[in-house]
């Protein structure tokens, strides 16, 4: 596993019987996780002492319960970047800690590559992939579905000063992004995703990860060329192993332009329990 180890302002302090007990910068958090299925003693004494939990209701979905007074948005910075945190509707806070491993390895491939680099960033949420890549030198296209998903990558951007870069911020259905790119015969250097496991095209297309997927890693091979560097899946979906969507990117893209695949969980380390840490997603990832 590749854990996201180099956080300052973020800690996952312990996890047990299907939570997390998390600080964001001084903000301590409770949240669901359903890969906690340990139950361990929550000994730690900020699990009766949180600002906000997360509770899950039994018809769906859930709701925050706020015990202390917390900002309805703050700061928290990662290296040289910094990110605005909200809680949302949907027990996430806009951030996912554990991608800076791969925020990092995408930032030292730019860096490194002594040349001008193209990044798309597909599903891109609230950026984090995409100011890692602009700070690194990158020029980035950021393609994601939801308005206010862009406007918050947009304010990171601006937190974390890299707003003047060569960025396109696009609302866009991806799959249809991506065809249309095809057809305009544009290339990147380096291709991220991080497709949901679930979702719903504006004419009620069903999307469903593990039926979807090689189509349409298979589609965005087509963006690549003979001196791309990267192509990374990022993916939440239980059933869909770091194994399976190697691969996919070993019968797509390596057969077409050669280099290399592998494929790893990522995931936290447990400050409370040292040499413990969460799994909290899987990677794939095809290089030249």
């Amino acid at each position: 596993m590749r854990t996201a180890d180099c956080w300052k302002d973020y800690e996952l302090i312990d996890c047990s019987a299907g939570r997390r007990l998390e600080r964001w910068g001084d903000i301590i958090l409770i949240r669901p996780d359903p890969q906690v299925i340990w139950k361990t003693p929550e000994s730690h004494p900020l699990w009766k002492n949180p600002h906000a939990v997360y509770n899950r209701s039994s018809s769906g979905g859930g709701s925050w319960e706020i015990l202390k007074k917390i900002p309805d948005s703050w700061q928290i910075g990662y290296k040289e970047l910094t990110f605005n945190v909200k809680p949302m509707g949907f027990k996430h806070t806009g951030v996912f800690p554990e991608q800076a491993v791969n925020w990092d390895m995408t930032a030292e491939l730019i860096k490194s590559a002594g040349r001008p680099v193209s990044v798309l960033n597909l599903f891109a949420y609230t950026g984090g992939a995409t100011v890692s890549a602009l700070k690194a030198g990158a020029g980035v296209t950021h393609v994601d579905a939801s308005k206010g998903m862009t406007l918050w990558a947009k304010e990171n951007a601006v937190s974390s000063g890299v707003a003047d870069r060569p960025v396109r911020w696009l609302v866009d259905d991806c799959i249809k992004f991506v065809r249309r790119e095809k057809r305009r015969g544009n290339h990147y250097d380096i291709i991220i995703m991080d497709p949901p496991s679930y979702g719903r095209g504006p004419g009620g297309e069903v999307w469903k990860l593990e039926d979807e997927i090689y189509g349409f890693i298979e589609e965005c091979s087509e963006l690549l060329y003979e001196n791309s560097l990267m192509m990374l899946v990022n993916s939440y979906t239980m059933g869909l192993s770091p194994a399976v969507m190697e691969y996919i990117l070993g019968e797509t893209v390596q057969k077409k332009f050669g280099g290399f695949v592998e494929s790893d969980d990522i995931g936290i380390p447990v400050s409370s329990k040292p040499g413990r840490a969460l799994p909290c997603g899987a990677s794939a990832i095809w290089r030249r």
